[in-house]
């Protein structure tokens, strides 16, 4: 073996030497797969273009090809640089869209679950895929915009090809013509990662799993020298082989490190970065990547230099300049929609050809799109004419249509709770969805929602929902409530139940509010056990045990990047009920309105300190007498239901009014990633007949509550930590909850 190491090496010298007495020599590059390794590439991509060494053929695999791809198109190392650190790969691996792309119905139905499973055919499966790679071929497409309009790589600035694996024969595809984003996008697409790509009929995904260092098909396009970078696996110890997950790679390594054994020798100038200590996903230490591969590259500098003096001519890297920021679309076309309509797409792109839209515009429109779910891919593409550009929109509709989705939570009000939903998609009509959510723990809970979104136009809503608690509260709010006298009782156990139904007509005002008006029906039940029956037959003192019938609307406008912790934006939500009949248990019912409305603001500085501003406000009209859909406040984390409003300071359901006005300030710091710190005030005037004289409200505060909290952004959602103090009461209150609200 080592004799047949010898001959090879000595073959490579005189072929070197060979080559040196050419009067031109053409290099190619060859870029190994790797995950995050992979941006070791660009560091190395520094040393040649400082060495002054034109590259004539570029052959990638993997994140090889993405690399390769970018600098074939014209990019040169310190532009890639540039892209890379600023890419945020949590969203690229993660597939994470910006809230602002979903609808309102989109974020609520999001913004409760842990787990999503498909329940097809009613069998729970496993996701293909952690990501579909939409945002990785978004990246794509918006960066190599400038040679869309080249199908044939050998024609790019450096001419190109990369490798991926057909998945179905096991066999290699070699990559060179049709779209450059798509090509790449299957090179890259790592199984269980991202999803598998379709292409000309084939089904690919990352060419690492046949051939991870493409330097003979590189040689076969008549290079002289070949530079390789490789930033591949090394076969693991015992000691880093302790998971399952682990051992899964150093075994799928074994043909790739087999391989090398005899590609290596083939490298005229082999690079290998110093990169052993990350792992395919170790994104997050992006920089200390680029800069070992500089480092190891800078050893070679020397090599590269004189392969650079044998080279007639150069080509100085001057980058890639002149990106536009809008583009005229003059026509669209539609492909690979069954169940969806054009108008459909169009509607959640946001476009109406012939028009011009920003880039930007353009990319928050596939990401509306890319919310529904409804879709595995969207390929697009931009065919220019003269000004004009025809856009190319390729859609491959999910074949999934049922999902089994689960969370758990934990608040001071509900208690404990776990969730099991189903949601079934193209139910009734292409574009509607079922969703149920059954809630079990210390509260039996449930929720179903209806729902056919028409985008732009009116969409249809339908809701029904269960909620049920019990909490100990003083005995005075009763006597609020039902203006009695109880004597010899602090405390009594409060039991709550509501049943909500809902129709609805839901659309986009001004394109950034959401409007909505519809009927309410409401079944409220609240008793306690602990004072003697109101009537005969009773267990317990009956407050309200009534069917109340409403009209109601409600507006809508919220840009918070985050609905926990946010960092910037806006909420206003204001909605109106007008209760217009009753089955009037307590024969004290009169028509009656309740007006409320919520105002936050988040600005963030220095990318750690947020301060969020809040206002919240609402009145009752009529119904004096009807006292169990006043507002309540006090408490934190438990999800709003009726008119019970968080208060800090205060237990749940301690102070009670017919109208109340609130204000608020958060001073939250990320320590770290994910993890917050905060300081809490709020302030409010609750009471009956708040707002009857002018000024009342705008008096000194009668209530405040101030906090120190911890909250943390975890796999089972927000979990949050507050302790509380009232001056008023003189009490203190700590507060927990985990998971998302629902």
């Amino acid at each position: 073996m080592r004799y047949f190491v010898f001959v090879i090496a000595l073959f490579l010298s005189s072929h070197i030497l060979a080559q040196a007495d050419k009067e031109d020599l053409k290099v190619g590059l060859v870029l190994s797969g790797g995950g995050a390794k992979g941006l070791a590439h660009i560091g190395v991509l520094k040393i040649i273009e400082e060495a002054g060494v034109r590259i004539d053929y570029i052959g990638g695999t993997s994140m090889g090809a993405v690399v390769g791809g970018l600098y074939a198109a014209g990019y040169n190392a310190t532009q890639l640089d540039s892209i890379f650190r600023r890419v945020n790969f949590d969203n690229i691996i993660q597939d994470n869209l910006p809230r602002e792309s979903k609808t309102f119905y989109e974020r609520a139905d999001a913004e409760k679950y842990v787990l999503k499973l498909p329940f097809d055919n009613y069998k729970v499966s496993l996701p293909s895929s952690l990501s579909k790679g939409q945002n990785s071929y978004n990246l794509l497409t918006r960066t190599l915009q400038h040679v869309a309009h080249q199908n044939d790589y050998s024609k790019l600035p450096i001419p190109f090809f990369c490798v991926a694996t057909d998945v179905e024969k096991g066999e290699q595809v070699i990559l060179e013509k049709g779209y450059l984003p798509e090509s790449i996008s299957a090179s890259g697409a790592l199984p269980s990662l991202f999803s598998p790509v379709l292409l000309d009929g084939k089904l690919l995904i990352d060419g690492g799993v046949v051939n991870n260092y493409p330097i003979d098909e590189l040689r076969a396009k008549g290079v002289d020298i070949i530079i390789g970078v490789d930033v591949q696996d090394a076969l693991r110890d015992r000691e880093n082989l302790k998971t399952a997950p682990e051992v899964l790679l150093q075994i799928s390594n074994y043909s790739t490190i087999e391989d090398m054994e005899v590609k290596r020798p083939k490298t005229d100038i082999y690079i290998r970065p110093k990169i052993d200590g990350y792992t395919v996903v170790s994104f997050n230490d992006r920089n200390d990547i680029i800069n070992l591969g500089l480092d190891e590259a800078q050893k070679k500098k020397s090599e590269l230099q004189n392969i650079a003096a044998k080279q007639s001519h150069k080509t100085k890297r001057l980058g890639v300049t002149g990106h536009k920021d809008s583009i005229h679309i003059n026509k669209v076309s539609i492909t690979g929609n069954s169940h969806y309509t054009k108008n459909y797409v169009l509607g959640k792109l946001k476009l109406d050809p012939p028009t011009t839209v920003s880039y930007d515009d353009f990319y928050h429109g596939i990401d509306n799109l890319a919310a529904t779910e409804n879709f595995d891919r969207i390929g697009h593409k931009f065919s220019p004419s003269g000004d004009n550009h025809s856009l190319e929109v390729n859609v491959q509709e999910s074949t999934s249509t049922q999902s089994i989705r689960l969370a758990l939570h934990y608040d001071d009000l509900y208690r404990s709770a776990g969730l099991v939903n189903f949601t079934k998609k193209r139910v009734l009509f292409p574009n509607d969805i079922v969703s149920l959510d059954f809630i079990i723990g210390d509260n039996i809970r449930y929720n179903f929602d209806y729902y056919i979104d028409k985008g732009f136009y009116w969409s249809v809503g339908a809701s029904s929902s269960y909620a049920s608690f019990e909490q100990r509260i003083n005995a005075s709010l009763i006597e609020d409530i039902r203006d009695i006298e109880i004597e010899g009782v602090n405390k009594l156990s409060l039991d709550f139940q509501d049943f909500t139904n809902t129709i609805y007509l839901q659309t986009l005002f001004m394109k950034e509010f959401s409007l909505d008006l519809g009927v309410k029906h409401k079944y409220i039940d609240v008793e306690t056990e602990t004072l003697i029956p109101s009537i005969e037959g009773e267990t317990g003192l009956v407050f309200e045990k009534s069917h109340l019938g409403a009209l109601y609307g409600q507006l809508k406008f919220d840009s918070l990047d985050d609905p926990f912790f946010p960092k910037k934006g806006v909420l206003f939500d204001a909605d109106f009920d007008l209760f217009l009949f009753s089955s009037d248990f307590t024969n004290t019912f009169t028509e009656f309105g309740i007006a409320n409305g919520q105002f936050k603001y988040a600005s963030n500085i220095g990318g750690k300190f947020t301060t969020i501003i809040e206002a919240s406000g609402g009145f009752k009209v009529g119904g004096a007498d009807s006292r169990t859909l006043d507002f309540f406040l006090g408490g934190y984390g438990a999800k709003k239901i009726n008119n019970i409003t968080p208060f800090l300071g205060y237990d749940f359901l301690s102070i009670t009014g017919d109208g109340y006005i609130k204000t608020g300030i958060i001073l939250d710091y990320e320590i770290f990633k994910k993890n917050h710190l905060n300081l809490s005030a709020n302030f409010a005037n609750v009471g009956y007949g708040l707002f009857d004289q002018p000024g009342n409200w705008l008096t000194s505060p009668a209530f405040s509550g101030y906090a120190l909290g911890y909250g943390a952004q975890t796999f089972l959602g927000p979990l949050e930590i507050k302790y509380t103090y009232s001056p008023e009461i003189d009490t203190s209150e700590w507060f927990i909850t985990l998971g998302f609200q629902f």
